[in-house]
């Protein structure tokens, strides 16, 4: 009996893992998250308040969350 549960335990680790996969859509998003908050607080440092606050909403707000929510969608394949 309990070598059921433990089955179904790690069957249930094993999908939660699957839907936490990201593809290659997310590291680009989540890379040019981290470069426009970068470069945002670069500009930031050289006394610009237009551009700074532009990308780093961008980054925090925009890239970043997306880039983790966002999934790939799944292909279908018929034979």
């Amino acid at each position: 009996m309990k070598g059921k549960k433990v089955k179904t335990v790690a069957n249930q680790k094993r999908e939660e893992i699957e839907k936490i996969k990201f593809g290659k859509i997310n590291y680009l998003l989540l890379l040019f998250g981290i470069v426009a908050i970068v470069i945002g607080y670069l500009t930031l440092s050289k006394g610009s308040i237009t551009t700074a606050p532009i990308l780093l909403v961008l980054g925090y707000c925009i890239l970043i969350p997306f880039g983790l929510i966002i999934r790939e969608k799944k292909k279908n394949k018929v034979l």
